[in-house]
């Protein structure tokens, strides 16, 4: 059975897979048939797009990413490969295709119980993340019940943490009522909440660092378009540093920046149609919960407690302009950090140009101030090289054991954006561990978190509004 469903998934793909999965949904929420295949369709058309997208830049990246580290000369023995081969593993290993059905259950049993309010399989293509853990927790323990109990638990807190910033996530990026639940991507929910009281004692939240204050303070050079075109000039600059002589250096430099220009206008028109397959499915959620209200003039929808979310794929807020501006700009920062983090072994390249999808979360809580956004990946993910870099022998392993292949000359590999997680990894090494003590306390801080989400739901998301609000220019004081 289970090597039936891999057969079926690698056949079809993700781009077949999920609309499927959306226009089931969508007429199941009594959304009209003819939109209900369309929102499959945009669907289908979004993923294709993304693909082609990364697909054609990362190389490009990747190669300006390369030169830069030559430059410096500076060798670190992990060496990130990408995500993809730890989604292939997890689609070959055992444990993998097991959460992949039985995880598919259980996200519509913990949603029709209400233990969570967010509604996992419409976005089933990124249980690959809770997967690649359990392959790897069972390469490491060769326990199969501990490695699925693994992936299990991390779907359980990311569903919690999917909910925590729903409400926020919905608003900034303007689809009601839906949330992103990959859990490589949203543990970035943590710190974006933890830090942001010391980013206002140093008074990131005064400096309004957003894409209307750029449009509005340098015109023409504040469009998304041309921010692009000046990133990729600096980035391939730091690639070319040793050869800026040579007219086939500029002739790099000018094409990354148009490049990278072009990404930064295109990513947003996917993005726009990705999007349209959702919010078919987020109107009709709203309707039917305006609908079931009986106090609909009073009741609002964060004080709703029935109130649920459709979980939705990183890429519908991948192009929005805070987002991906931010990731851009994180691009050689973390490839700097890399040099001069002491103690870190692991190179950031291929899934630099996941930055963008790694902070959405934080983007969302901290309304779109890039700063901030900056600041936090600069601390989590400086984090996250360690976490890697103790990972790597088991991650390495685990993939070459499940079928990934690794490149010729590297002895050990990575994937920046699955492995580079501090929480995911330290539930990991507590669950690896075997000790019921330290299993015991993940369990119980999700449990007393789960408590207070239920209980004060209402009280968390004015929170994380107010402190959004700390970020918005007050037009007075223009």
């Amino acid at each position: 059975m289970l090597s039936s469903v891999s057969h079926f998934f690698s056949a079809f793909g993700a781009t077949v897979v999920v609309p499927i999965m959306i226009l089931i949904i969508a007429l199941f929420l009594k959304v009209k048939p003819k939109t209900a295949i369309m929102s499959a369709l945009y669907a289908g058309v979004g993923l294709t797009g993304f693909s082609w997208i990364i697909g054609e830049f990362t190389p490009v990246v990747t190669k300006i990413i390369h030169q830069m580290v030559n430059n410096v000369g500076i060798k670190l023995p992990v060496v990130d490969i990408g995500w993809q081969a730890g989604s292939l593993a997890s689609f070959n290993s055992s444990v993998g295709l097991a959460f992949f059905v039985f995880g598919l259950i259980a996200e519509f049993i913990l949603f029709a119980v209400g233990i969570t309010k967010v509604f996992m399989p419409s976005n089933l293509w990124n249980n690959f993340g809770f997967m690649i853990w359990g392959t790897l927790a069972y390469y490491a323990t060769h326990n199969f019940w501990l490695a699925i109990g693994l992936s299990f638990f991390m779907l359980l807190y990311t569903l919690e943490l999917a909910e925590i910033q729903a409400d926020r996530w919905s608003s900034y990026y303007q689809i009601e009522n839906t949330t992103v639940c990959a859990v490589q991507n949203i543990v970035q929910t943590v710190p974006a909440i933890l830090l942001d009281p010391l980013w206002n004692m140093l008074g990131f939240n005064k400096v309004h660092l957003t894409p209307k204050t750029f449009q509005r303070k340098f015109g023409v050079f504040g469009q998304p378009t041309t921010l692009g075109a000046i990133l990729g000039l600096l980035i391939s600059i730091l690639g070319n540093l040793n050869r800026l002589t040579s007219y086939h250096a500029w002739g790099q430099i000018f094409q990354f920046a148009v490049q990278l220009a072009a990404v930064m206008t295109i990513f947003p028109l996917v993005t726009d149609v990705f999007a349209k397959a959702f919010k078919p499915l987020a109107k009709s959620i709203d309707q039917q919960r305006k609908a079931g209200s009986q106090q609909l003039q009073t009741d609002d929808s964060v004080n709703d407690r029935k109130r649920w979310f459709l979980a939705v794929d990183d890429g519908v807020g991948y192009g929005e302009s805070a987002t991906i501006i931010s990731g851009i700009i994180l691009i050689p920062i973390m490839v700097v950090i890399a040099f001069i983090l002491p103690g870190n072994r692991t190179l950031p390249v291929v899934d630099l140009i996941a930055l963008p999808f790694m902070v959405e979360s934080i983007v969302a809580i901290t309304n779109g101030n890039i700063l901030k956004v900056i600041a936090n990946g600069i601390v989590w993910f400086s984090i996250g090289l360690y976490c890697s870099s103790w990972l790597a022998p088991i991650y390495t392993g685990a993939i070459s054991h499940y079928g990934a292949a690794i490149p010729a000359g590297i002895i050990l590999v990575t994937s920046f954006n699955l492995m580079a997680r501090p929480l995911n990894t330290l539930v990991f090494a507590a669950f690896i561990s075997q000790n019921p003590l330290w299993i015991g306390l993940c369990i119980l801080v999700y449990l007393l978190l789960l408590f207070c989400l239920r209980r004060y739901r209402s009280q968390i998301w004015r929170y994380l509004n107010r402190m959004a609000d700390k970020n918005t220019i007050n037009p007075s004081k223009e």
